[in-house]
């Protein structure tokens, strides 16, 4: 299982300086609203950490519609998904970062239906993680781990992204990092995203090869993205967590100390030249 706590409580504690701004269409009242600032984990999702943001733009607005299930973000033109937890967001948008804190501006109309999914409330994701937890559990564990847990454990992982808990929430976590019977996981929960793609690269990844060697980073990008290596080197850019892990790490490990809370390898693409 994952030993490494001082690394796993540095990406936890990771955090993205941000600057929200209600967009100017929507403003009622005649005076502007200034801007809210706010640190924002990024291994939590925005709308566990947007009720202060909400409260103090909503004196600004005509009225709360719809609950505020109308509420969504945007960065220079392009929706911000929900679903998708924040680093992942920040690094998918701001690859190379020059300058901070992050500018989103907040809606509370007109949702972009044909872009993003409503999981915009507390309840929705924490549907949307725990189901994703399970999904990890399954590549990993055969779902052995997650459904041999009680209904406490389960409240505890959520209680504790929700809270920004890393203790509480790694006391329940450690569980699903383990090995079954001495064996490494079975697959390797991973997704790939591009910014140009609406599309998610997932695919069955197998932590060690035919000849009984651990994985390595490069050898997932082969698998994954056979056409995309010139003279044996991967020509895109990886990044997670806002890092670039050296491609020679092996992808076990990277499993137990760099997945998101909800347990998947979440990886970014980039050209090289961005």
């Amino acid at each position: 299982m994952a030993e490494d706590r001082e690394i796993l409580k540095e990406i936890w504690s990771g955090h993205v300086p941000c600057k929200f701004t209600l967009s100017p269409d929507e403003v009622a009242t005649m005076q502007q609203p200034d801007p809210y600032w706010l640190m924002v984990p990024r291994v939590s999702y925005f709308p566990l950490v947007i009720d202060k943001v909400i409260k103090h733009f909503s004196r600004f607005i005509t009225e709360l519609k719809n609950n505020g299930s109308d509420l969504w973000l945007e960065f220079e033109g392009q929706p911000l998904k929900w679903n998708y937890p924040i680093g992942l967001l920040f690094d998918l948008n701001r690859p190379e970062i020059n300058c901070l804190p992050w500018n989103i501006t907040v809606h509370f109309e007109n949702f972009p239906e044909n872009d993003i999914v409503r999981l915009n409330t507390r309840s929705l994701i924490e549907s949307n993680f725990m189901a994703t937890i399970k999904e990890a559990d399954y590549l990993k564990h055969k779902s052995q781990i997650i459904n041999g847990m009680q209904k406490k454990e389960h409240n505890q992982l959520w209680l504790g992204l929700q809270n920004d808990k890393f203790d509480q929430f790694w006391a329940v976590n450690k569980k699903l990092m383990e090995f079954m019977n001495n064996e490494p996981f079975k697959y390797i929960p991973i997704r790939f995203y591009r910014l140009d793609s609406t599309s998610i690269i997932q695919r069955l990844v197998k932590p060690t090869q035919e000849n009984g060697e651990m994985s390595t980073l490069n050898d997932v990008l082969n698998q994954v993205f056979p056409d995309s290596f010139e003279n044996d080197k991967f020509k895109f850019k990886i990044v997670i967590h806002g890092l670039q892990p050296p491609l020679d790490t092996p992808i076990h490990w990277l499993s137990e100390h760099l997945s998101y809370p909800d347990n998947f390898l979440h990886m970014s693409v980039f050209e090289n030249n961005v």
